[in-house]
């Protein structure tokens, strides 16, 4: 069998900041790596062509230590493998070892898969007192994945942050970083109630979408202890007698009650009648469901008052009311289509 050929020679020196040691290295390698090196290496060979000398073209790697610039180059000889080949814990350990220079030289000479390697390995090793240092580091090489795991565990651990020595450096020499840290913290936090707000707002009105179809379900089938009005309730257990049973004693206290105007429970029944009839869309004398015309009346004799007594009202009662009733609405019908069952396959 014939032997595989044997790369070309190399055609390259990396001379690290020191100028003591010198990496051979291959231009096509680094060219195929990084477009910066592939610029700088099109000039110095076209240089060492038009002079007519022999030799190979050198590359500077700067502001980095000789182990660094060495660990480098073998990285763009790995071309992002990891645990692939013999050599791949060697890189492995380079990364680990030099990720905060190596994110810095990956910027410079745009490497993008060992910029995101980087910024993994950095993040991964996070803690209070070295989250700083790597916020203003993210901020430098514009690394948004490391700029966001340090968001997160400043939002988390702020009051261990406050306590290390690099953040009382930050605050004393850099209060324009410290400012912008803060008002990001406050406008995450911001965003973070403003969700658990909506998210709390949501499931309300999913509550209340629930007891919109329990009522419509006694009132119309009747249940365990409830019915239509001259019809017996229904024997048979109810799917949902768990969900059933609150309001199925709302009613039956409702229907007893003496004291409406001042019960909370009969005001809240109130509400669910009213709600109710928001929402109910069959004509006047079929719905079971009780005071839902009186309901409808009322609603459309407010509807024909002049418009400047609602204006004058602002973002009063009945404006907030109608927009519950458009947020219950769309969760019905965000539910009904999601029970919706497919149709069936036509194949």
């Amino acid at each position: 069998m014939p032997e595989a050929p044997a790369r070309a020679a190399a055609d390259v020196d990396v001379v690290t900041s020191s100028g003591r040691r010198k990496v051979a290295a291959h231009s096509s390698v680094l060219a195929s790596a990084s477009p910066v090196l592939e610029t700088i290496l099109e000039r110095r060979l076209q240089r060492l062509r038009e002079s007519g000398k022999g030799g190979r073209a050198v590359v500077r790697i700067r502001g980095v230590t000789d182990d660094v610039a060495a660990a480098f180059v073998r990285l763009l000889y790995a071309g992002g493998r990891r645990g692939e080949g013999e050599g791949d814990c060697e890189v492995e350990e380079d990364v680990e070892k030099y990720a905060e220079q190596l994110l810095v030289l990956a910027h410079a000479y745009r490497v993008p898969w060992l910029k995101l390697w980087c910024q993994e390995a950095i993040g991964s090793r996070l803690t209070p007192g070295t989250v700083v240092d790597a916020l203003q580091l993210a901020d430098l090489c514009d690394a948004p994945q490391l700029h966001l795991r340090c968001m997160r565990l400043l939002a988390k651990e702020f009051r261990a942050v406050e306590r290390t020595e690099a953040w009382r450096f930050l605050r004393d020499n850099d209060p324009w970083q410290e400012l912008d840290v803060l008002s990001r913290l406050h406008d995450a936090d911001m965003r973070r109630r403003k969700w658990r707000r909506k998210s709390a707002e949501q499931k309300v009105y999913m509550e209340l979408s629930d007891a919109m179809d329990i009522l419509r379900h006694i009132c119309t089938e009747g249940c365990t202890e409830v019915g239509p009005v001259g019809q017996a309730p229904a024997k048979s257990p109810c799917p949902s007698y768990a969900t059933c049973r609150g309001l199925q004693l709302l009613i039956r206290h409702f229907s007893r009650c003496k004291s409406r105007a001042t019960c909370p429970r009969c005001q809240r029944m109130w509400q669910l009648l009213r709600l109710h009839s928001a929402l109910c869309r069959l004509p006047d004398g079929h719905c079971n469901t009780p005071l839902c015309a009186q309901f409808k009346l009322k609603e459309q004799q407010k509807d024909s008052v002049s418009t400047s007594v609602s204006a004058k009202a602002g973002d009063g009662g009945y404006g907030r009311w109608g927009l519950l009733v458009k947020k219950v609405k769309a969760v019905s019908v965000m539910s009904s289509l999601g029970k919706r069952s497919p149709p069936p396959c036509q194949c």
